[in-house]
């Protein structure tokens, strides 16, 4: 079986992207329940310099993706699931791009200003002017988006396993570097 990869630069862009989500969905979930303190903003701060890393990388991405596409899936996969990898993936990057996206429209409904890195000479124009109402209906569009973006992450894994350790057909392989344990 000839296992057709995608290129190096992509897979950088998937692993880089897939340790920003962990430490993003990691310091979201923390920083809710914490009480108001330093660490609490702290937390806030370092999980948007996350976020516009994230919205960075998708948009890196994206661009690369429309330049070389993936590599063709192997031709005995039912059409179906074809139509669903490419929704699928679609809908990851929709996910991706929105969730950044609200998180900074967010915050400029809140009045609380996106610095990356703590660098004010990055920091990002607020989209919004501080209004109350739409921060609240914000902060509500980023939590389903985030949710949203959970289910499909286990459903991506969950396909990725199938198509690994049931089907073995080398779909899971064309993302993962050529190391021997992997096969």
């Amino acid at each position: 079986m000839t296992v057709h990869r995608y290129p190096l630069p992509a897979m950088l862009l998937h692993w880089m992207t897939v340790l920003l989500l962990i430490g993003s969905f990691s310091l979201g979930l923390r920083m809710v329940g914490m009480d108001f303190s330093p660490e609490k903003i702290n937390s806030y701060a370092y999980h948007k310099w996350l976020g516009v890393t994230i919205f960075g990388l998708v948009v890196v991405r994206g661009v690369f993706r429309f330049f070389n596409p993936p590599p063709a899936l192997p031709e005995d996969i039912a059409a179906w699931q074809k139509s669903a990898s490419a929704l699928s993936h679609r809908f990851l990057y929709l996910l991706l791009f929105l969730i950044p996206l609200s998180g900074w429209l967010y915050s400029s409904a809140a009045g609380v200003p996106t610095v990356p890195f703590g660098m004010p000479t990055l920091q990002l124009p607020d989209l919004l002017q501080k209004d109350p109402v739409s921060a609240s209906a914000l902060k509500q569009v980023h939590f389903v988006l985030t949710r949203l973006l959970a289910v499909m992450i286990i459903l991506h894994i969950a396909a990725a396993l199938k198509h690994h350790w049931w089907d073995k057909d080398g779909v899971m392989q064309r993302m993962l570097p050529k190391v021997r344990f992997w096969q």
